[in-house]
Order: structure tokens, then C-alpha cells, then sequence
């Protein structure tokens, strides 16, 4: 996986790992699991550190934010509301136009396959929204 978004001269890799390990429990497992299944459906998708810390994966743009609270991680897909959920994996922010996430509370599990049918769809649509802007600014 490719990086980018470093902060003060790390490589954003490096420090969502520091994140995950600064967690220590079941956010810090759910999150770095999650991490891997990105990894897995997109292995050329770029880890990026973002807005004062929040773990981004972006392939021709960005994919999902991984944030961690008290109570839930949440992996928010930046054109979620423009993705197929046929399982529904989608369960908060669902009343935008745009953006959707996934809240994991501790002891939930996310469907693996669906989850990497997202990032696919997500990488496919962002691949498709470059296209057309490349093929709008040779016009």
C-alpha cells in the first residue's frame, strides 16, 4: 500500500499503526482489521494522515476516513450515498447526500465480503470521476 499525508516527516503508515496501538482494545483491533480488508480489496490504495489525525485511504481520491470515539470506530465512505449496499452495512450517516459510514461498536462484526465489495465500488467510482474530469479538461 502506498503512502502519503505524513506528519512531521512520518509516513502516514507509521502513524495510523502508532494509532491502532495507542488504542489497545477492541477499537484498536476493529480498526487495524478493517485496515487489512482495505488492504486486501485495494492493495493500491494510499494511507494518508489527515485533519490533526484521522487515518484516510484514497485511491483516486479518498475511499473512507477510519475514526475512533469512546463507544464505536467509524469508517466513513467520502461518496457513500453513491455506493450499492445490498447488505447494509451503511448505518449512520445516512440522511446526507453524500457521505455515508459505518459504526462498529465493540463485539460487532462487519461482513468481510460486502465490506470489500465497497471499497471496490468506492475505487471504481472514484477511477470513473477522474476520467470524466480528464476527458472534460482535454475538451
Amino acid at each position: 500500500m502506498k503512502n502519503s499525508g505524513t506528519s512531521q516527516d512520518r509516513p502516514a503508515s507509521e502513524l495510523i499503526s502508532e494509532r491502532i496501538a495507542e488504542l489497545g482494545d477492541w477499537r484498536g483491533r476493529t480498526l487495524s482489521r478493517m485496515r487489512r480488508l482495505i488492504k486486501d480489496a485495494d492493495p493500491d490504495a494510499v494511507e494518508e494522515w489527515k485533519w490533526m489525525g484521522t487515518p484516510v485511504w484514497s485511491h483516486d481520491g479518498i475511499l473512507c476516513t477510519g475514526e475512533s470515539y469512546k463507544n464505536v470506530v467509524k469508517l466513513t465512505f467520502a461518496k457513500g450515498a453513491s455506493l450499492e449496499d445490498p447488505v447494509g452495512l451503511f448505518n449512520s450517516s445516512l440522511e446526507g447526500n453524500v457521505r455515508r459510514a459505518i459504526d462498529i461498536h465493540e463485539g460487532e462484526e462487519v461482513d468481510e465480503a460486502a465490506f470489500k465489495a465497497l471499497v471496490l465500488e468506492a475505487v471504481a467510482l472514484n477511477s470513473l470521476n477522474k476520467r470524466r474530469a480528464a476527458k472534460k479538461a482535454k475538451a
